[in-house]
C-alpha cells in the first residue's frame, strides 16, 4: 500500500489521481475535511466519475506534526510520497514552517525507518537548490548558500537534510525540486494566482522570472522515479525557464485578456517591500513582499533538468498545451 502525505495540496490531489487511476491501494492523509471537496474538484477536472474515485482513498485524519497520531497512517505501509509542506515567505513564519517541514519530514523519516519503508519520494523545491554565478545554470550539484534565501527555503532545504540522514540510516529515498508547479485547482494560492491576476487585467508585472513546470510533470517523474532502481538522488523538476512577462504572454490570450505590459521598477519594489514591513509590524498583516524576495528578483535562476530526462529518458509535456488546459477550467 501507499501512503501519501499532503494529499489535499496541488500535486498530492494529482498524484492520488493517477495512483489510483493506475490501480494502486492508496492512503492519504488529511487534517481538515472541508479540503477533500478541493481534491474532488481536481478530480472531476479529469474524470466524470470523481466521486468514485475518492471511494478508492483510504483517508486517514493526521497531523505530520504529531507523530504519535501519524504513525497509525503507516500501518501495511510499504512506499511514501511526502508532498506535506507549509509554504510562506513571511520571516514571521520561521517557527512554523520549520514545525511543518523540518520537524514534520523528520517525524515522516522517522516513521519509515520504523516500519521498513520500501522507498520514500519527498517533494522539495527549486528554493532548496544552491545559487548560481551570473550566466550559469543550476543543478542538483550546486552549492548550498543561505544568503538571500527566503525562510521557506531554508526549511525546505533542512528538511532535506533528515530526508539524507534517512539514507545513512538505510532508508531508500529520492528528492524531487520542482519549480514553480502549473496545475489548476488552487487558484487563490501558488500558481493558481496568476490565472487569477491574468484574468483581472492586470497591467504590471514583476521582472525576473523562474522556471516551470506542469504538475503532470511532476507526477509522473514522481511515479517514475519510484518505480524505478534509481535511490539516494535528487531532480530538479523544470521544464521551462520563463520570465513572469514570458508566463503572462501565455496566460492572458487564453483568458480573454491583454497580458501585462509594464515592468514594475525596482525602485518601486524597493520602496514596497519597506512600507510591507512596516505595515506588517504595526498593523500584525501578513507579508506580501519581503526583502529576500526583493534581492531574489534581480537576477533570474535558470534551471537545468538534463539530469531527470538522462535517468529515465523523461519528456516534459508542453507548457503551452497544460496552460491553455488550466485557463479552460479556470474560466469553466
Amino acid at each position: 500500500m501507499i501512503l501519501v502525505t499532503g494529499g489535499t495540496g496541488l500535486i498530492g490531489s494529482h498524484l492520488l489521481f493517477h495512483l489510483i487511476k493506475d490501480g494502486e491501494k492508496v492512503r492519504a492523509i488529511y487534517r481538515n475535511a472541508n479540503t477533500l471537496n478541493k481534491v474532488a474538484k481536481v478530480f472531476g477536472y479529469y474524470s466524470d466519475k470523481a466521486s468514485v474515485l475518492m471511494e478508492h482513498i483510504e483517508w486517514v485524519k493526521a497531523d505530520i506534526t504529531d507523530i504519535a497520531g501519524l504513525e497509525a497512517a503507516f500501518k501495511d505501509i510499504n512506499y511514501v510520497y511526502h508532498c506535506a509542506a507549509l509554504i510562506s515567505f513571511d520571516p514571521k513564519m520561521y517557527k512554523a514552517l520549520a514545525k511543518i517541514n523540518v520537524e514534520g519530514t523528520a517525524n515522516v523519516v522517522n516513521l519509515c525507518l520504523k516500519h521498513d519503508i520500501k522507498k520514500l519520494c519527498y517533494v522539495s523545491s527549486i528554493a532548496a537548490i544552491g545559487s548560481s554565478t551570473m550566466g550559469s545554470f543550476v543543478t542538483e550539484d550546486n552549492e548550498w548558500n543561505d544568503t538571500n534565501v527566503s525562510v521557506y527555503g531554508i526549511t525546505k532545504h533542512d528538511a532535506e537534510l533528515e530526508v539524507w540522514r534517512g539514507s545513512q540510516e538505510g532508508l531508500s529515498v529520492v528528492i524531487v525540486n520542482p519549480g514553480v508547479v502549473i496545475g489548476p485547482g488552487f487558484w487563490k494560492s501558488g500558481s493558481g494566482t496568476f490565472f487569477t491576476y491574468a484574468a483581472k487585467g492586470k497591467k504590471s508585472f514583476i521582472p525576473s522570472g523562474t522556471g516551470f513546470v506542469t504538475v503532470s510533470d511532476v507526477v509522473s517523474a514522481m511515479i517514475s522515479l519510484m518505480d524505478s532502481n534509481i535511490a539516494q538522488e535528487r531532480f530538479i523538476l523544470v521544464n521551462e525557464n520563463l520570465t513572469y512577462e514570458e508566463l503572462f504572454q501565455k496566460i492572458a490570450p487564453q483568458l480573454g485578456v491583454a497580458p501585462p505590459a509594464k515592468k514594475i521598477p525596482f525602485w518601486l519594489l524597493e520602496v514596497f517591500w519597506r512600507w510591507d514591513w512596516l505595515r506588517s509590524n504595526l498593523l500584525g498583516k501578513r507579508r506580501r513582499l519581503t526583502k529576500t524576495m526583493t534581492k531574489g528578483l534581480y537576477h533570474q535562476e535558470m534551471y537545468n533538468h538534463a539530469k531527470l530526462v538522462d535517468a529515465l529518458n523523461f519528456k516534459f509535456e508542453d507548457l503551452d498545451t497544460a496552460i491553455a488546459f488550466c485557463c479552460r477550467k479556470f474560466k469553466r
